[in-house]
């Protein structure tokens, strides 16, 4: 097998791999309820799956479309197939941006906007390594197949219809995390919790309504409730400025028709650790429960603040846990709705290790909540690969060779692809020491970092797939 130094071989497809990658971020592939049967999860999320198709096809690679909701491309021949696990599906944009969530702006050598990490960013970077693999006119004995979600950042809808009729690779890795390689993953498992309403009963102050959150797999990092208040409105509101101030956070209000609006912003970030977000929510109802609100409101919100204000680790829930391969359970607050009189539901996203007995954990759990109840809507098992897999063992050698630095194996309360594998792992593209950004405002890609990875990705396919002297 020939030596072919791959940083020199990316460099030479830089400005294209940019380029492309503008373009996939400028399309808004957030999952859409405005369903159509050509488009399941919305105009914009099958867009960004023709992009990449499109792309593919363009590179004579073999394509695919599974149902509108995934798809793969293609190179190499061989019985063998292997995986690259990719998706084009993002969360909200969320607020506060200092560059277009939309756009692709470079700037300092970063490339800024939603999904410019999580996933769009990576997948780009294997396209290239893929590509260039094609170009340099490589043999390979097996084929290798980019499979293109478009639903990982909710219920994984686009694998599970793909892999109804599709092959599955015997081997395979999610660039949808970091480097050097994650063999192991949390279980992770969303959990809705309803409780009871009560009559609001009488006070001064009111809460007609508590709303925050967009998704199970995000901190909320806005948060807004409707507030009728009799009396006192002045001392009410400067009460609320006051606390703001002293917790050093970010809000505001506003009055319309007779009702005061209250909002709080907090900082969004992946739940698969909360503590490197700011949730909103709990500062919010925080605030509230210190003023003379309705007794409903007040059991409600009272009930988010004990068991969630300052704990994701989810000891006062009682469900507190630690692996040492795996490290802590999470929880994450990340779903409310208090209608007055309506409803009172929190969403919490909960990740486990492998040593995590959950249904046994969840069962004490209900019975320990009662009477609220308790919902499990999702619940995917922990995943792990063997450490001494020789599909691990060439990745971690082909990163440090390429690298120069120790491939350490990882785990992560992330859920990447790598799960709909029986012996598949995440592998990149975020390099030690960098920040996670995902789920971010001003989610952002080291641009260096994608041209490394992607070299890292081309000589990976090599190793595996080329065929051997």
């Amino acid at each position: 097998m020939r030596t072919i130094n791959w940083r020199n071989e990316i460099k030479k497809r830089e400005g294209e791999l940019i380029q492309d990658l503008q373009s996939l971020i400028q399309i808004p592939s957030v999952k859409s309820d405005q369903a159509a049967e050509d488009a399941p999860f919305g105009r914009e999320v099958r867009q960004a799956l023709d992009f990449m198709l499109e792309l593919g096809e363009k590179s004579g690679f073999r394509v695919k479309n599974t149902g509108n909701v995934a798809g793969h491309l293609e190179i190499g021949h061989g019985e063998e197939l292997i995986g690259i696990l990719c998706h084009v599906d993002v969360v909200p944009p969320g607020d506060g941006w200092s560059y277009k969530p939309f756009e692709g702006e470079v700037e300092d050598g970063k490339i800024f906007g939603r999904g410019a990490i999580d996933d769009k960013g990576p997948t780009i970077a294997a396209y290239y390594a893929m590509k260039t693999v094609q170009e340099l006119g490589i043999p390979l004995e097996k084929r290798i197949r980019m499979i293109v979600g478009t639903d990982e950042e909710s219920t994984w809808q686009c694998v599970e219809h793909y892999f109804k009729t599709e092959e599955m690779p015997g081997v395979g890795f999610a660039p949808d995390a970091d480097f050097p390689i994650i063999f192991a993953e949390k279980g992770i498992a969303d959990v809705q919790l309803n409780l009871t309403v009560p009559e609001p009963g009488q006070a001064d102050i009111q809460i007609e309504s508590f709303k925050a959150g967009s998704r199970y797999n995000m901190v909320p990092d806005y948060a807004k409730a409707a507030v009728w208040i009799e009396k006192q409105h002045t001392l009410f509101l400067q009460n609320y400025t006051e606390y703001i101030k002293d917790n050093d956070l970010e809000g505001s209000y506003y009055i319309d028709g007779g009702i005061v609006f209250l909002e709080m912003n907090g900082v969004s970030a992946h739940a698969a650790e909360p503590k490197d977000g700011q949730n909103a929510a709990l500062f919010l109802a925080d605030f509230l429960v210190q003023e003379a609100i309705d007794p409903a409101a007040s059991a409600y919100l009272q009930f988010v603040v004990d068991y969630f204000k300052d704990d994701t680790r989810g000891h006062r829930l009682g469900i507190a846990s630690t692996d040492a391969e795996m490290g802590d359970v999470t929880v994450n607050a990340a779903l409310f709705s208090y209608e007055k009189q309506q409803t009172a539901q929190i969403g919490l996203n909960i990740r486990y290790p492998v040593s995590f007995s959950f249904e046994e954990e969840i069962h004490k759990l209900k019975e320990a909540l009662s009477p609220v109840s308790l919902q499990v809507l999702d619940n995917n098992p922990p995943h792990y690969t063997e450490p001494d897999d020789p599909f691990v063992q060439t990745l971690k050698r082909v990163y440090e060779e390429e690298t120069g630095e120790e491939a350490k194996l990882l785990s992560t309360g992330g859920g990447t692809y790598a799960r709909a594998l029986k012996r598949g792992v995440a592998f990149g593209a975020l390099f030690p020491g960098r920040a996670d950004v995902a789920h971010q405002k001003d989610e952002y890609a080291v641009l260096d970092d994608l041209f490394r990875a992607a070299a890292i990705y081309a000589r990976a396919i090599v190793e595996l797939a080329g065929k051997k002297n």
